[in-house]
């Protein structure tokens, strides 16, 4: 039998564009209380998908699981992807038919203070949800979600492809090579004969409302200007691909369906933004204060530090080829969707429905940046 190709034309633009392919298919996600799992969460819900979810607790601060109103419309398991006897019993209670592996210490900064912990939650995780999906019969499709920092940056100025070295400098990064290597090690050697289709996507830096993390830009720089206060940038030279959260979230939506129906359609795949788009974190924060408006500005208040990469950029060919993916919203509408999100928010409105508005916002969008179609369209039924 002639091996069937990953491609929009072995798939079909009307298959791959809609995402009512997702309704009443059973959908696993960690990390759903996060930053990221709380917007792929809502996505999910809107398709019609029934959707469980194991995570931890979101932190104290404002939670966009809960502003959001998550759990009434999912099966929501407080739970710590440590726990593997715990992790694979919800996921054989939930019968998935796809899952999105999103759960992760994902701080830097934080990785440096707690490098043990950083790996048993990033490495020892991703063996655990692994191990679940082996153990789960139902399933069909697996994603495992890391960064862009996996690789060995070497500072240079082109973008890192899907086959350059994995060795993350960082306690983070490193622990998010090493979860590559175990993702592709269990489909070689358990998931791929089982007929799970496997894959990983590596993103960029993603803004977007309701992320409140510390150490983080955009959430920085809300915290300041809701005080009326300066944000304060800590490493304004480096170099990152910002793109909105929905951006990388639509990506992944694809690869999942796409393995579903394609086991060609498997691999590793770098989501991040044109080169026009990789900017520095001064100028993001340039971009924000000028959406925001008022008295908003920054001040460069950097300490030294450990060490953090200067410059990093992806190489988006493969993805591009395979499924015509690209991204919709350039940086500087990013940074405006992101800042009306909060300032809404800090205003009181409805977020539920905002978010819900700017979902559909962005997934119907037809044409935009020299697109013709071959994107993912809103269709609920």
């Amino acid at each position: 039998m002639e091996k069937r190709k990953c491609s929009m034309e072995s798939m079909g633009v009307e298959d791959m564009n809609n995402l009512a392919f997702f309704k009443g298919k059973k959908v696993f996600l960690t990390g759903h209380t996060g930053f990221k799992g709380s917007w792929l969460s809502r996505i999910l819900i809107l398709t019609g998908a029934e959707v469980t979810g194991y995570a931890l607790e979101a932190p104290a601060e404002a939670k966009l699981f809960d502003t959001l109103h998550l759990e009434k419309n999912m099966h929501s398991v407080i739970g710590d992807i440590r726990d593997r006897e715990k992790l694979i019993r919800t996921m054989q209670e939930a019968q998935p038919e796809i899952v999105f592996h999103l759960a992760a210490q994902p701080i830097v900064r934080e990785s440096y203070k707690d490098p043990v912990g950083t790996y048993e939650t990033n490495v020892m995780g991703t063996v655990n949800i692994l191990e679940a999906v082996r153990q789960t019969k139902s399933v069909k499709s697996f994603l495992n979600v890391t960064t862009d920092k996996v690789y060995k940056n070497n500072e240079w100025e082109w973008g890192y492809r899907e086959i350059d070295e994995l060795d993350g400098y960082d306690p983070y990064s490193n622990s998010k090579s090493c979860s590559e290597l175990v993702t592709h090690s269990y489909e070689k050697s358990f998931l791929k004969e089982a007929g799970v289709a496997v894959s990983t996507a590596r993103a960029g830096n993603v803004i977007g409302g309701g992320d409140f993390a510390p150490d983080r830009i955009i959430p920085d720089c809300v915290r300041a200007v809701a005080k009326g206060e300066k944000i304060a940038v800590r490493n304004p030279h480096s170099t990152r691909p910002y793109q909105h959260v929905l951006e990388p979230l639509g990506a992944y939506l694809m690869i999942a369906q796409a393995q579903y129906e394609n086991p060609a359609c498997t691999g590793s795949y770098n989501v991040g933004p044109g080169d026009e788009d990789c900017i520095t974190t001064g100028q993001l924060a340039d971009l924000f204060c000028n959406s925001w408006g008022g008295e908003a500005t920054w001040e460069n208040l950097y300490q030294g530090g450990p060490h953090e990469a200067n410059f990093l950029k992806l190489d988006c060919s493969k993805i591009r080829t395979a499924f015509g993916w690209k991204p919709h919203w350039q940086v500087a509408q990013a940074v405006k969707e992101t800042a009306v999100w909060y300032q809404a928010w800090l205003e009181g409105k409805d977020m539920e429905a905002f978010t819900d508005e700017q979902i559909r916002k962005y997934f119907t969008l037809q044409e935009r940046n020299g697109n013709t179609g071959k994107r993912w369209i809103w269709r609920e039924s």
